[in-house]
């Protein structure tokens, strides 16, 4: 048996006990949320169930007596008028449910729901982003969220429903025929069972799709998102191979359902016909009629309301024939979402120590690191040693292990092996969000937010005044061209805004500047701004380095000449350190790398 297989089983196997677990984990949270709108949710299945009985069965039923035995008319217009009254009164009580409590309450417990995720997803360490199994169970989590919410609402309904017309029903035709009974119950069992069979095969074909669908959803982004129009003119050979895979795609998604339609066909007819209609349009009618036609048991009223109630009585048991089924597809879903909850982060605090605001002295002792644990390592027995306030360069062509080496610090990973000590603390011992937030980065792929300017820089500090973002976009030069946006400060601006590269780059390094960590790491951080433009940030990098210990990675050696250490590093090794002049007199790699920059 695959892996696949066997995880599909496990998946599908869940026990009783795990199912309800799930379900009633679900059902507290949304209790929690909101108690008001639950309740009066709960009032209105019960009612709306209980009037229906009233209304179709007993109601009903009684006519047809009062017809046959002759009943005072004065009788049968009171039972009517007074029926009618309840009847209106819930629906008034219905509407108020649905039109005021439900409009008003149930975002508060997607709000809930979906905030318990985004604040784990904050925290969440970021190899979980880079395994593409567990990245598809997240993605998954967070898109089902509100869809499982309101199935695990409409399951206490069904819930409430089912007890309430069992109960009035069922009593009713203890009263007038208990055979009736036990007709309903097979009935019942025998759907119960295909319908199990037929829930766990849907869930099947679901997750199968699931890799097609995100694939053919990724392609039809691609033809009409405007970030990639440009790449889709130019190269006319995109768009063939594009539109293949999505014919591949759809091949693929058409292949699982004609795979198992035949089986989904089969458990779909047991389920409707043999469950439900044989045994109530054949077996029932001919039982009804014996008791009345032969024993004369049965009046000719009973007969009329028992045939045209057993539906009814049927229906409220295929709700339970349901309910499990349905919990146990939606505790499939809602345990992906616990297991995302509780996913343990392996970038954790021992000490849970402070970290001081001065110019920090890192240390690096053998550090190895490798992203999968039968990988090869990325980083290889690194070690060196970095004064408070020195500015450090890191150089090599790409995929030397430089960026690797960034995030090790930053603490987004922890090393495979060695150390890597700051003030002559392991890092592991710091808080690990305070330790992030005394470094202040700036990617090569950085990303702005959706929102206003001002608010893409405030990022950078808490509760800024908008003098200290005026003044942070100034030191790095944007206040100019922020001005002449349309609103200035308060112009709304996104990935897709319209802002070049280097507008944007810039707004990302006054965000740091207003940060003003006492540890700074620039990767390529100018790779996006004209050589003017980056003449002038790197005189505000100056300012901004002094006194802060600082990386650079730079490809455009021309920009680390002053750092105090370079690290020359090339296949997750250091080849080469030293400050320029030294490693030029070394005539080794950096030299020849420098000397190739300036002769092209």
């Amino acid at each position: 048996m695959t892996k696949e297989k066997k995880k599909e089983g496990k998946e599908a196997g869940q026990s009783a006990l795990q199912v309800w677990k799930n379900n009633w984990f679900l059902l507290k949270l949304c209790f929690a949320a909101s108690p008001v709108y639950m309740i009066t949710y709960l009032l209105d299945a019960i009612r709306g169930h209980f009037f229906i009985f009233l209304e179709h069965t007993y109601g009903i039923g009684y006519v047809l007596e009062a017809a046959e035995f002759g009943y005072p008319f004065r009788n049968v217009a009171v039972f009517l008028i007074t029926t009618a009254a309840l009847i209106t009164l819930g629906m008034i009580f219905s509407a108020l449910v649905s039109n005021y409590f439900e409009v008003r309450e149930l975002p508060k417990i997607r709000r809930k729901v979906k905030m318990m995720l985004y604040e784990k997803a904050r925290t969440l360490d970021l190899q979980c982003y880079d395994n593409p199994d567990y990245y598809n169970e997240l993605t998954l989590a967070i898109a089902e969220a509100d869809r499982q919410i309101d199935r695990c609402i409409l399951f206490l309904k069904k819930v409430a429903c089912g007890i309430t017309g069992f109960l009035s029903v069922g009593i009713y035709f203890l009263v007038k025929d208990k055979f009736s009974i036990l007709l309903a119950l097979a009935a019942f069992l025998i759907a119960y069972m295909f319908n199990q069979l037929y829930n766990k095969l849907s869930y099947k074909i679901r997750v199968e799709r699931n890799p097609y669908e995100r694939k053919r959803e990724y392609v039809k982004r691609v033809f009409y998102l405007n970030d990639y129009a440009k790449e889709m003119r130019l190269h006319p050979d995109v768009s063939r191979i594009l539109f293949e895979d999505f014919k591949k795609a759809n091949g693929d998604i058409y292949e699982v359902e004609r795979k198992y339609a035949g089986q989904r066909f089969f458990l779909s007819f047991l389920k409707k016909y043999i469950g439900n209609d044989f045994i109530s349009d054949v077996i029932y009618i001919s039982y009804l009629v014996y008791q009345a036609a032969v024993r004369k048991v049965l009046s000719f009223s009973s007969v009329a309301i028992l045939y045209n109630s057993f539906g009814n009585l049927k229906w409220n048991l295929r709700i339970f024939t349901d309910l499990y089924p349905y919990a146990c597809e939606t505790s499939l879903y809602v345990q992906k979402i616990l297991d995302f909850l509780n996913t343990e982060s392996r970038v954790t605090s021992e000490q849970n120590r402070t970290v001081t605001k001065k110019a920090k002295e890192i240390e690096f002792q053998n550090v190895s690191f490798s992203y999968r644990k039968d990988g090869e390592d990325i980083l290889k027995d690194i070690s060196f040693h970095i004064k408070p306030g020195e500015k450090i360069a890191l150089v090599g062509y790409n995929g030397a292990g430089k960026t690797t080496l960034t995030k090790l610090l930053m603490r987004l990973y922890d090393p495979t092996q060695g150390d890597i000590l700051v003030d002559g603390i392991s890092i592991r011992n710091y808080a690990v969000e305070e330790y992030r937030n005394s470094i202040g980065a700036v990617f090569q792929d950085f990303k702005i937010f959706a929102g206003t300017v001002a608010e893409n820089i405030a990022y950078g500090k808490k509760n800024a005044s908008q003098e200290e973002i005026e003044a942070a976009a100034k030191a790095v030069y944007a206040h100019s061209f922020i001005k002449r946006l349309p609103e200035g400060y308060d112009t709304i601006i996104s990935e897709d805004s319209g802002l070049s590269q280097g507008q944007k780059q810039l707004i990302c390094i006054a965000r740091i500047m207003l940060m003003n960590p006492p540890m700074l790491i620039l990767d390529e951080a100018t790779s996006s701004i004209d050589l003017r433009t980056e003449q002038k940030i790197q005189l505000s990098f100056e300012k901004l380095m002094k006194g802060k210990t600082s990386f650079i990675i730079a490809h455009r050696l021309s920009t680390i000449k002053n750092a105090d250490v370079i690290l020359v590093m090339k296949n997750g090794n250091i080849i080469e350190q030293g400050n320029h002049d030294r490693l030029i007199d070394m005539n080794g790699f950096y030299a020849n790398l420098y000397k190739s920059q300036f002769s092209s």
